[in-house]
């Protein structure tokens, strides 16, 4: 197909409503669950989409999109990885995504595809890392809704366990509190090596708890302060794991707000090592590429836009256009190459990103 055809194709169906429309959003991990269980509930799925349109619709108009989704449905690729599907069919229409991402499960009559209702669609689990720091000794938590675990690291957790390493390095200080300071930095330094490894397992925010002091020198050693969500002040000497948990239920309860600050760390950090595109030109261009690792646009953002001639770069247009290019809003199109190609797309607040030209991409390179 030309791109010329495709975007005629598009317009078209963009501007005429065609019912029935059905989207299914699916977990699908075929790499972790049995075949038959996948299929029995997507057998399910059809059955209750043709129950439905068969309740408002005439049948005439049902049958080309039960067959459309009968089709899809018993010729899915059961040897991806992916963790999801999401299937769209309409009587002129049908589309498989194989995602990367955990979707909620669920069947959609509407009146036309929206590609965005399957990154508000995704599975929004509550997990996050603590780390606690005294002057003598840490500890590391995987916290969740459902549970609070203690996490093992390869580094010692004792700062008793780094005095003999530095005894010749410090036997000049005859100020005990200079030995102490050293000695503490090298302690946290440790403690970050340790939040690192940890991190490369468990890609969360991260909560930092212990007392200003503790945590000031920690704040200046860290190499992890793009993922360090929140500081903690406060003396956890012998607090229980059910009491620390207490404590943070505060800065966790509004989550949406603790994922969207974890998330502008990210796109800070990716910024400085250059591995960000922003403005919706350069996010296009790149996603083009496929150069996709995760998408961050605001909630309400709209770009319609026509695709240049022998390019691929866009250029902003009007609500409407006669031009064959037209794209009636591009952001719907990056979110649908992003997760195409194994990248991840998240929502955020409107005026959140007006430093990125309201959308950015974090790059793999």
């Amino acid at each position: 197909m030309t791109t010329n055809t495709r975007y005629e194709e598009k317009a078209v169906m963009e501007e005429i409503k065609y019912l029935p429309t059905i989207s299914i959003l699916q977990p699908f991990a075929p790499m972790m669950s049995l075949k038959s269980e996948l299929e029995y509930k997507l057998n399910r799925a059809l059955e209750k989409v043709e129950s439905d349109l068969m309740d408002h619709y005439p049948a005439d108009k049902v049958l080309p999109v039960i067959l459309k989704l009968n089709f899809l449905i018993h010729n899915l690729n059961y040897n991806t990885q992916k963790k999801s599907i999401a299937i769209f069919v309409s009587p002129v229409t049908e589309k498989v995504y194989y995602l990367d991402i955990l979707v909620e499960e669920k069947i959609v009559s509407d009146e036309s595809f929206k590609i965005r209702d399957l990154i508000c669609s995704k599975k929004q689990d509550i997990e996050y890392l603590v780390l606690l720091l005294s002057a003598e000794w840490s500890k590391m938590y995987l916290g969740s809704c459902e549970k609070f675990n203690l996490i093992k690291s390869n580094v010692p957790e004792n700062i008793f366990a780094y005095k003999d390493d530095i005894a010749e390095k410090v036997s000049n200080f005859s100020d005990a509190d200079k030995r102490k300071e050293i000695l503490l930095d090298k302690f946290l330094h440790e403690m970050d090596e340790g939040l690192s490894l940890v991190l490369k397992a468990y890609n969360l925010p991260v909560f930092v708890m212990g007392t200003e002091k503790v945590l000031g020198h920690f704040k200046k050693i860290t190499k992890n302060a793009e993922k360090l969500v929140e500081f903690i002040h406060g003396n956890y000497n012998g607090a229980t794991e059910a009491e620390i948990h207490n404590a943070l239920q505060p800065y966790i309860a509004d989550w949406k707000k603790v994922k969207q600050q974890n998330i502008l760390l990210e796109l800070g950090k990716a910024t400085d090592y250059e591995k960000v595109a922003f403005g919706i030109e350069d996010v296009w261009k790149a996603a083009t590429h496929k150069n996709c690792k995760l998408l961050v646009v605001e909630k309400d953002f709209l770009y319609p836009s026509y695709l240049e001639i022998n390019s691929d770069r866009i250029s902003k247009a009007g609500s409407l256009s006669n031009n064959p290019f037209y794209i009636k809003d591009a952001v719907d199109d990056v979110i649908e190459k992003v997760l195409q190609n194994d990248g991840d797309a998240e929502f955020v607040d409107n005026n959140v990103l007006k430093d990125y030209g309201r959308i950015a991409l974090i790059k793999y390179h």
